[in-house]
């Protein structure tokens, strides 16, 4: 059951990554984004909570840790993505798995049998197969820090994820606090954000005012240096992407129920392997919808990626 479960969280979780490229598209904050995700997974858990949970203990609060781990995994992705290369942070961002292996091995002392090692490593290289670019050299690895960071961000939270079905967490009160952790952690930046964007918007305005000012031939030549320029786009209010990020937040907060569960009935390593399978949506997407081509690199990685969950079913899985 624990492979059903994981496959079910890589769909949610492929779903979250299409909405998530497409408003990677738009001109909108990302911070406001993902507050509106993690409010709205708050918002489903807590209601979940009340409704199902009779009762609450301290080990709900490992949530709590959850969502600083989760708030550190996407601050450090996207932090990346905007200094660095989008393919080496990808790539890189695509290992949890193999950390998250080893964590529970060392901790718990959760071992793969030979045969669960092998579709492990399957299911991996399919999934780098698919993250892979040529344009990758060791000159060229700008960002690659925060991919590291985001990596071990992300093997903490799923490993965090696996030590609240240990100590038998109840589950909605435990989403609920990570949910409303990143939601605060990510509103606060948002504020913060909206403050350092300010100072500009004075300082222009200023310089707008004293341009105003000036004679009438500067404003010849503003006018005339300016002929010709696209308008960039309008931004997004915050409301707005606050709105699409709740949208966004059902999928996640679906995926994290799913993921959790999977993670209670299964080892911690072959589902996050599994789960990691949820690039596969998104590359289908965009070849489906956006009309880009798959490369040979690409569709070997998902033939591969399907030949290592084939291999854990056929071994019981």
């Amino acid at each position: 059951m624990w492979l059903l479960f994981s496959l079910l969280a890589s769909v949610s979780f492929g779903l979250r990554g299409i909405f998530y490229h497409w408003t990677s598209q738009q001109p909108l904050s990302r911070n406001a984004l993902l507050c509106g995700t993690f409010f709205m997974g708050a918002l489903v858990s807590l209601t979940c909570a009340i409704l199902i949970e009779r009762q609450w203990n301290a080990s709900a609060w490992i949530g709590v840790q959850m969502g600083l781990f989760s708030f550190a995994a996407n601050a450090s992705m996207f932090q990346g993505f905007k200094v660095g290369k989008a393919s080496v942070v990808a790539i890189i961002t695509a290992l949890p798995a193999v950390l998250v292996a080893i964590g529970a091995l060392a901790i718990w002392g959760e071992s793969l049998d030979a045969p669960q090692l092998a579709a492990f490593l399957v299911i991996i290289l399919g999934v780098l197969l698919v993250r892979y670019s040529n344009e990758i050299t060791l000159r060229n690895l700008q960002g690659a820090q925060w991919g590291l960071l985001a990596l071990a961000m992300f093997a903490c939270n799923d490993l965090s994820s696996k030590w609240t079905q240990l100590e038998e967490a109840p589950l909605f009160a435990t989403l609920f606090l990570m949910f409303l952790t990143g939601t605060l952690c990510f509103g606060t930046w948002r504020w913060i954000e909206r403050r350092r964007e300010r100072m500009p918007r004075q300082e222009a305005a200023v310089a707008s005012h004293e341009a105003a000012a000036g004679h009438s031939s500067h404003r010849e030549v503003e006018r005339s240096a300016t002929e010709g320029t696209v308008a960039p786009p309008v931004p997004w209010p915050d409301r707005r992407a606050f709105l699409v990020g709740m949208a966004i937040g059902i999928t996640n907060a679906v995926g994290m129920v799913l993921i959790m569960t999977a993670f209670d009935l299964g080892k911690a390593g072959l589902v996050s392997a599994v789960v990691a399978s949820n690039v596969l949506f998104v590359l289908a997407y965009t070849r489906f919808y956006v009309r880009e081509r798959f490369t040979k690199l690409e569709t070997t990685g998902v033939l591969t990626t399907l030949a290592g969950i084939l291999l854990l079913k056929l071994l019981g899985g």
